[in-house]
């Protein structure tokens, strides 16, 4: 599970205007219609081309449970592509992201201060440059690690430095044992 990938990639589907398909038989007819072909479509989702005409053609309506969530993850994954770049830029370039998160939190500063980790709560508009950050990151395949090492910058940055105002000898902030962690554009 990448905890961090998901609450990137739920954020953006929250900015979707139109539901995504239900039902197995319209799920698989958006991917033959998005791949051309039940071929792709059979490939990528590991089933035979012949399952996947049946699907289609609704002679085949309930999924076993992992093709059900193979083929809802690759529904999601494809669904209004525009809609889905423009809620991106959108947050990239004026709105930013919102960090709803409980996690274990602290830094590292000079001797003298109480760096000591702690559970915080923390919800915070990060500005459009970690948003963006966040969205290459996820694009270009970085891993979870990387993506919760972007997120404790911004938090370093956002909550503890206040952009600048205070803590500046702060160097860096520990992110760990991530309980909750949610999106919102």
């Amino acid at each position: 599970m990448s905890m961090f990938g998901d609450g990137l990639e739920a954020a953006v589907q929250k900015a979707f205007t139109r539901p995504v398909p239900k039902s197995a038989g319209a799920r698989m007819r958006y991917l033959v219609k998005q791949m051309k072909g039940t071929r792709a479509v059979a490939q990528m989702l590991r089933i035979s081309q012949r399952t996947v005409e049946r699907y289609v053609k609704d002679q085949i309506k309930k999924p076993r449970p992992d093709l059900a969530a193979r083929l809802e993850h690759e529904v999601k994954k494809r669904w209004q592509p525009q809609i889905r770049a423009k809620a991106k830029a959108r947050a990239a370039s004026t709105g930013g992201i919102v960090i709803d998160t409980r996690a274990r939190m602290g830094y590292t500063a000079p001797i003298g201060s109480t760096d000591q980790d702690r559970i915080r709560h923390l919800t915070v508009a990060l500005p459009p440059v970690y948003a963006a950050r966040l969205f290459q990151a996820q694009e270009a395949g970085a891993s979870d690690a990387r993506l919760q090492e972007i997120a404790a910058e911004a938090l370093k940055e956002v909550y503890f430095q206040d952009g600048g105002r205070r803590a500046g000898s702060l160097e860096e902030v520990r992110f760990t044992d991530v309980e909750h962690l949610e999106f919102d554009l």
